[in-house]
């Protein structure tokens, strides 16, 4: 009796293609919210929760941009799908299929605790943040994509040895992303933060320049707007120090952040923007430009 040669469906055929254009997307998205981060812009975003979101503590891992550890994971699903493309099926077959069935099992690993990253910060994004980012959701959603690919379009032997895995690499991946933010959330993290509702201390220390400018600023009735959550805004409150800052005309427009006034806020676009003399100048501004904006004529010894 003759078998039937067992066809090809097309989600076998075409998962590489597709889980490697998912990732390339990936790469592409996390490459220019790194980027944004690292140059202190601020990201495209159709809701106002995207700086939140990207500027929050639990955005950075280590020092470095999530985003940027993102790219680097994209970049690998990426390069495992390609891998057994790049033999010839029909001049180098053995080669493609051993590499075929050698980054299936690592691909269905990583997707997974891709999955399980996404999922925590989809957690930490609704429930302690309680901000929408579209870029996060996105992610996630490729993440979730990748993986179906992975397990619909490859015919799996043992389906209970992939599930026994799962189960390894799912307590695994779990354990160290709640170990990588223990730090953070032991010390309230967000929510300690919104409770104080005034970001970060203030640790560094003014000197007789810093508070002339302070109180040259006040007295000409510039304001600075600025949100307590803003990583930029704590960048210019540093510069003045903790005793110069505290007599600078300060708008808050975060809603929920100490004295908010976010009515005041409408022409504000980005964060921290100063009102000098009826003009508005937003991003970080040093020291000596805020001095020549305001006119300020005393000691430009600063410390920054």
């Amino acid at each position: 009796m003759v078998r039937r040669r067992q066809e090809t469906s097309w989600i076998h055929r075409w998962s590489r293609y597709l889980i490697a254009g998912i990732a390339f997307l990936g790469i592409l998205e996390t490459s220019y919210l790194t980027i944004v981060k690292l140059t202190g812009g601020t990201a495209v975003c159709p809701t106002q929760g995207c700086d939140r979101v990207l500027n929050s503590p639990y955005a950075s891992v280590f020092g470095l941009p999530l985003t940027l550890f993102g790219g680097l994971a994209y970049l690998t699903m990426f390069i495992l799908a390609v891998l057994p493309l790049t033999a010839n099926a029909e001049t180098h077959l053995e080669r493609r299929q051993r590499l075929e069935a050698q980054t299936w099992p690592v691909m269905f690993g990583f997707s997974l605790a891709m999955v399980i990253c996404s999922s925590y910060l989809m957690y930490i994004m609704a429930f302690e943040i309680q901000e929408l980012c579209p870029y996060c959701v996105t992610s996630a959603l490729f993440t979730v994509t990748m993986l179906a690919l992975i397990v619909l379009g490859n015919r799996w032997k043992d389906i209970g040895q992939l599930f026994f895995t799962g189960i390894i690499i799912g307590v695994i991946t779990l354990t160290g992303v709640l170990a990588i933010y223990a730090p953070l959330k032991g010390s309230g993290g967000i929510a300690s933060a919104q409770a104080g509702e005034v970001g970060p201390p203030i640790t560094t220390t003014s000197g007789p320049a810093e508070i002339a400018l302070a109180q040259h600023l006040k007295a000409i009735g510039a304001k600075m707007y600025a949100a307590w959550w803003c990583p930029h805004c704590h960048d210019q409150k540093q510069m003045f120090g903790a005793e110069a800052i505290a007599q600078v005309p300060y708008v808050e427009c975060s809603s929920d952040g100490r004295n908010a006034q976010p009515q005041l806020c409408g022409a504000v676009t980005g964060f921290p923007t100063w009102e000098i003399k009826g003009q508005m100048y937003p991003g970080v501004q040093s020291l000596q430009k805020l001095a020549e904006l305001s006119g300020y004529t005393g000691s430009v010894d600063f410390k920054q």
